[in-house]
Order: C-alpha cells, then structure tokens, then sequence
C-alpha cells in the first residue's frame, strides 16, 4: 500500500482510505444494510493487514454507532501511533436547540462525544460535515482551531460544499491566524465529475488534499445495471444521487466494462484507477462492506490506464445537477 502526505501537511496516509459509514447498529441508521460490530471488526482488520491506515467516519453515522465500532476495532488491531482516524461534525445528533449545526457549543459538544465513542485522547482529522448557513464562517473556524490547540485534533478538513465556500473559509482562517483547512471530501467518480470546474482546481492551487466519497458511485461503476444488492434495493441515498441521470451514465458504466473486460480485472480497479490518477486526488474513501472489496482496491493502485483508455471513459460525460453541496 502506497503512503503519500495528505495535501501540504507532513501527515502520512495510505491512498486507499476505509469508508466507515457502513459500520453500525442498523436500527439506528437509515441504512439497513451496515455490517455490526462483528462483521465490521474482519473488514478493519483486514485493511491493516493490507497497509490501509486512513479510516473516516462521523459522528452521524448510525447515531454514533459506526464511530464505537472502528474505536475498539483500532484499539485492538492497531497502534494508535500509527493510524489516521478521521471523523466529521455538522448533522444532527440529538431533538431540540444546538442538536446539529457548526456553531462552537455543537462543536466542543460533539468532539468529546466523538473521543469518547472512538475511545481516544484525539482525532487526526476534524471535518465539517457539509456548510452551516445558519451560524458565521468565523465562528465556525475559530472554534476549529481552539479544537486543535486543545490537542483534540491535529488537522481539520470539510465536506461537500460550493467552491466558494471553502475558499471564504480558507480566507477566514488566514485573515486570523486560525488553523486551516488541510483536506476536502467531495463527490467525485467517472458518472459525476462536476467537482473538475471549481473545486479540484481550487485544491490543486492551495495545496489541499481531496479524499473523495463515493467513488464508486454506490457501487454503480462496478456491476451490470440490471444486477442489484441489497445496498442498491434500500440505500434511498444512491438513489437520489444517481437515478436521475443513470441512463446518460449508462455509457460511461459499459466503457468501465469493457477495459475491465480487456484487461481481465474487475470493473471497480477501473473505476478506482481513473480515480487515483486525477489531481490533486490523495485518497479516494471506499466504503468496503466484504474483505473482497478491500482486495479489489489495494489492486487498483497496481493498474495503470493509458491516456487511450482514460480519454475512452471521459468522452460521454455530460454535465450534471450538482449533487453533494447543499
């Protein structure tokens, strides 16, 4: 497993990163089909073994469940020393006034929350789950910063918003001598690639790490679309993601098939290859619910597509609704 520095920081990651939002109690999750905690415990485990040391989740996820699990998953297989644990803030967490949002009570609420599921003194990386119109930028970001003066963060990202956003944020914390923002998680794939106008630019220019969700499009890129599972059935999330466009992607997902087919691998390293070769792209988050998965993405960093065949999968593209940024 390749290890490169996550944007201008000093901080090593592996370029595959461990998804973790299907982890968790499913009746606490809209999801029904995350993995327990003992089917969730061989997935960690195995990405170790395979020299993954990134792992991201949330506070969200199954209501703080998924952040339990990878905690005692990490405790037991891991030194701490040496792993990156990343986790974000933004959703709501419990009914009535300060339950959601980035205002400085929910975030030094939700960061001791976060530590004492993920059973540590600190989070590597701190992320801002999506934009807050509700509470000041500056606000946000000096509370940030005094999370990781008070040691319970080393870095701090975000998540899914406009272009302009996260360059207002980042003028914010220079302005004042805040800490700023290291990594941008956004919704990035070959059947959606709107973040290449504005925001990949953006993060190439100022040295920030982009480790994107879904890049597998829900698993879109690696099967038949006449083929479901049970995440394709009830994840009502893909859905509304990708349906609205699936007959345009439909062209895209066939030429995945057909470089896979011709170079006698499955479609996800393809999908994943075209992904892991994008700048200024660090490491894409693969929510592995099977040991196989993990397999197949440790194998992707070994496939390299040839500008041909990278051309033949871009060429359908066409322009999507933003999906991600709210």
């Amino acid at each position: 497993m390749n290890v490169v520095k996550l944007g201008n920081t000093g901080l090593d990651v592996s370029r595959i990163c461990l998804g973790c939002m299907g982890f968790g109690d499913a009746t606490r999750w809209t999801h029904p089909w995350v993995l327990n905690e003992e089917q969730t415990r061989p997935i960690v485990k195995k990405a170790l073994e395979l020299g993954i040391n990134f792992f991201d989740t949330a506070n969200v996820y199954s209501s703080g469940t998924s952040e339990e699990f990878v905690g005692r998953a990490l405790r037991d297989y891991a030194n701490r020393d040496e792993v990156v644990i990343a986790t974000k803030v933004h959703f709501r967490m419990h009914e009535g006034p300060n339950g959601a949002g980035l205002s400085r009570k929910a975030i030094m609420s939700e960061i001791d929350k976060s530590l004492k599921r993920l059973e540590t003194d600190y989070v590597d990386l701190y992320q801002i789950h999506r934009w807050d119109y509700q509470t000041p930028i500056e606000e946000t970001m000096e509370a940030l910063h005094d999370v990781v003066k008070a040691g319970k963060a080393r870095y701090i990202g975000a998540s899914a918003m406009f272009a302009w956003q996260f360059m207002k944020a980042l003028h914010v914390t220079e302005r004042n001598g805040w800490t700023r923002f290291v990594s941008m998680q956004n919704h990035y794939n070959l059947i959606y690639r709107e973040e290449e106008r504005e925001m990949l630019p953006l993060c190439k220019e100022e040295g920030i790490g982009v480790i994107p969700y879904s890049p597998l499009a829900g698993g879109r890129l690696t099967r038949d679309p006449r083929e479901s599972t049970h995440r394709s059935e009830t994840d009502q999330v893909q859905r509304w993601k990708y349906d609205a466009t699936a007959d345009t992607d439909r062209s895209i997902v066939e030429r995945v098939a057909a470089i896979a087919e011709k170079r006698g691998v499955p479609r996800v390293q393809v999908a994943l290859a075209w992904l892991l070769q994008k700048q200024p792209v660090t490491a894409p988050i693969v929510g592995a619910t099977k040991i196989s998965h993990l397999e197949d993405a440790a194998a992707a960093l070994s496939l390299a597509l040839t500008p041909e065949e990278t051309a033949y999968l871009e060429e359908p593209y066409v322009p999507h609704p933003v999906v991600g940024p709210q």
